[in-house]
């Protein structure tokens, strides 16, 4: 019984330690800036710039490491994607409107527009390869 005991404390002790080390992980992830062609949204300018094409939208905030994960892949996305499909940045800290007209409960949240109308919701980091199926 003892060594029951004494492996079960074993292996809570290794779950809690690995999830620390995750989180420090996390919070020391390097901001990296938007590509020349990731357009910045904001709540004036969002119709007009969705209007008429495909635009994967990101809605993130500065303090979010998950966010700050995904912006490489954003980057690569939209390097990457032909005439008439984009990539756009929602901060919610300064537009705290748009994730409520938008119902973003978590971040980082991509929203799929067509013609300015939502098609496709993810939340959570996503990898290039599943953004760009999503995007065809």
């Amino acid at each position: 019984m003892q060594i029951f005991l004494i492996i079960i404390a074993a292996v809570f002790g290794a779950i809690v330690l690995l999830n620390i080390y995750a989180r420090i992980k996390m919070k020391n992830t390097p901001k990296v800036a938007d590509s020349d062609k990731i357009i910045t949204l904001t709540d004036k300018n969002f119709n007009q710039k969705t209007k008429g094409k495909l635009v994967l939208v990101d809605f993130w905030a500065e303090w979010c490491a998950p966010c700050r994960m995904m912006a490489p892949i954003l980057n690569d996305l939209s390097n990457d994607l032909p005439d008439g499909k984009l990539v756009g940045k929602i901060n919610i800290q300064i537009y705290q409107s748009m994730a409520q007209r938008f119902n973003v409960r978590n971040i980082p949240t991509l929203i799929l527009f067509k013609d300015g109308k939502e098609v496709d919701r993810f939340v959570g980091v996503k990898s290039k390869d599943f953004l760009l199926k999503a995007m065809k």
